[in-house]
């Protein structure tokens, strides 16, 4: 098939690359022309993913209009907080009704609080849509690691052909019509990776991250309920599953950012050191808190990793604010 990939990430980048072993004809659209001659020049994204060779076959291009020209799938990869920008001009070039769209980005908008699926919605209208999520680290996936993720649609015909075109004997996908499940596992997982690395950068151990992974997923499905998510959605790849490999592993960008808080280093510097590389869950925790806030859900680690990114609330007392709320079963 002809596949458009919008960005040039790391994740995309990886993407691109499954793609082309699977022997479909993709091409790569960057916003930054520098970016595509340099990749053109020296066969590798050195940008945002430079320790791997970019394949042969991959097509590269800095115009968006030429890139998904006759192009049967298009997938957006742009980070959320900069994906308004990108399909506001892919609306201007016009999306054809039988051009698939599917998602990669995991967060929430800012100010709107919109899902990657309304975002797509409001801008672009009706369109076979589909988000493919999942613990799937960019890094691992170009080397051809065994990696699971899932694929959620609300058309079946839609999921399956997506599960084919990504399909090969490293990378394994399942399918799933829970869009709104999959989207907030995706996002909101990023948020608890910040947390998972603020208890890293203090030290706090093993007991520490195991509650707070699992005490992270019953926050997910308490927000994902009442948006209409399904509750098995929370314990499969996109819930548990990416929780998991985002909190724990050294390739996570939102871990480090929380790593680095934990050890007393301001956010601007974090970010500034960062450069161009984006970590979702910074954005997304924004979103997060005043997504619950609007539904009235209770989300207390959300709350206060958005306490301490965004009203500087000291880290090491919103942990024993979190240890010291009134007591509870299990299932609150």
């Amino acid at each position: 098939m002809k596949i458009t990939v919008l960005s040039d990430g790391a994740w995309a980048t990886a993407v691109s690359m499954v793609l082309v072993s699977n022997r479909h004809e993709v091409t790569m659209w960057s916003p930054f022309p520098a970016n595509i001659l340099t990749m053109k020049e020296t066969g590798r994204n050195q940008s945002f993913f430079k320790d791997f060779e970019l394949p042969k076959a991959l097509q590269l291009s800095d115009s968006m209009g030429e890139a998904i020209a006759g192009s049967e799938i298009i997938i957006l990869a742009s980070p959320t907080q900069y994906a308004r920008g990108c399909l506001e001009q892919l609306h201007e070039i016009g999306v054809e009704p039988a051009q698939i769209i599917v998602n990669l980005a995991k967060g929430i908008e800012i100010g709107t609080l919109n899902r990657m699926s309304e975002l797509c919605e409001e801008i672009l209208g009706a369109t076979k849509y589909a988000v493919l999520s999942g613990p799937s680290h960019a890094e691992e996936v170009a080397l051809k690691t065994p990696t699971a993720v899932v694929v959620a649609s609300g058309d079946k015909e839609t999921a399956g052909l997506v599960q084919q075109v990504f399909m090969n004997d490293s990378f394994r996908v399942y399918t799933s019509n829970d869009v709104v499940g999959v989207e907030l596992g995706g996002a909101l997982k990023n948020v608890f990776a910040i947390a998972a690395g603020i208890c890293d950068g203090m030290g706090l151990g093993d007991n520490s991250k195991a509650a707070l992974i699992t005490r992270g997923i019953a926050e997910l499905a308490r927000l994902g309920a009442v948006l209409g998510g399904d509750p098995e959605t929370f314990a499969g790849l996109s819930g548990l599953g990416d929780m998991i490999v985002t909190c724990a592993s050294r390739h996570s960008r939102n871990r480090h950012v929380g790593e680095e808080l934990g050890r007393g280093v301001a956010m601007a510097k974090i970010t500034e050191d960062m450069g161009m590389v984006v970590a979702e869950g910074i954005g997304t925790t924004n979103s997060a808190y005043n997504l619950a806030k609007s539904y009235n859900v209770e989300v207390p680690i959300v709350s206060e990793v958005y306490a301490g990114l965004y009203e500087g609330k000291d880290l090491r007392q919103g942990v024993r604010d979190l240890m010291t709320r009134s007591p509870k079963s299990e299932t609150q």
